[in-house]
């Protein structure tokens, strides 16, 4: 979700490391512009500082309740007119998730998976990216149903009954969504999860590069902001995600901040990334 400079882009319990994605780590800081990203780049005092200086000073006027309203209603419409800017082009395909969420791969039979508003095969908030997802020539309807649903409708009537989802995917979706609805979203999607059914979830973290970015005036609340195409975007942090996960009566795989440094090389800038991710697991009870 790019728009100048906002961007839009199980057995053991984690929660303090991440998992081996690229195995490349910044030891010497005379070679940060050799590769294009390192992983697992923790901030200094000093950035943690300066990061949470800049979010006081982006945060510190609130748009009215007007204002919220307005965006929150309008949504779907926004996004349509994003979709409709950059048709399915715009989110590269997530080549990581074979690495990141290896049970969406069973080699011991087919799994029947929810997977919200990602880059193919999946529901969408956007009637527009529906219709991209249904002219990909890898859509197959024999094996996958695209269609179109409002995350936050929790009486909207989908296509399959409750109790009977193996994974739920959720990519980059809460955060577009308003926090004052997270606990409401997460509670009707989990009880379409089968007992023992995971959850895997991907999205971004407080203090990441887009959140720094923000100048003041747009922003809709803590941790929330406005972008100038209309959509919105929230950071979240561990504990708050932990307590929606458990308060659903989840168990936590999974629980971790995922931070990289992303290398432009030709320019020589860094660019801190924060994302969150996590796995949950409905129990068998």
């Amino acid at each position: 979700m790019d728009n100048n400079n906002e961007t839009h882009d199980p057995s053991e319990v984690t929660t303090n490391t991440r998992p081996k994605f690229g195995q490349r780590y910044l030891k010497d800081e005379n070679e940060v512009y050799s590769q294009n990203a390192w992983d697992n780049v923790l901030w200094t005092t000093e950035q943690e500082s300066q990061a949470n200086a800049v979010i006081a000073q982006n945060s510190a006027d609130i748009l009215t309740d007007d204002v919220k309203g307005l965006y929150d209603t309008a949504a779907a419409k926004y996004w349509d007119h994003f979709y409709a800017q950059h048709q399915d082009k715009f989110f590269k395909d997530r080549t990581w998730l074979q690495t990141e969420f290896p049970e969406l791969f069973n080699e011991n039979g087919r799994i029947k998976l929810f997977r919200l508003r990602c880059r193919k095969y999946d529901c969408s908030y956007s009637s527009l990216f529906y219709e991209c997802s249904r002219k990909s020539p890898d859509y197959d309807p024999l094996r996958c149903h695209a269609f179109v649903f409002d995350v936050t409708a929790t009486d909207a009537i989908l296509p399959f009954p409750k109790n009977s989802i193996d994974v739920i995917v959720m990519v980059f979706v809460l955060s577009a969504v308003s926090p004052e609805k997270f606990t409401s979203v997460m509670v009707n999607l989990v009880s379409y999860m089968k007992p023992g059914g995971i959850f895997l979830f991907r999205d971004y973290g407080r203090g990441d590069m887009v959140q720094l970015r923000f100048k003041k005036g747009k922003c809709l609340g803590e941790n929330f902001y406005l972008r100038s195409d209309g959509t919105r975007v929230y950071f979240f942090k561990q504990e708050e995600l932990r307590q929606l996960f458990l308060g659903c009566g989840l168990e936590e795989v999974e629980n971790i901040l995922d931070h990289r440094l992303i290398v432009n090389r030709k320019k020589e800038l860094k660019m801190y990334r924060v994302w969150i991710q996590c796995k949950y697991k409905k129990p068998l009870r």
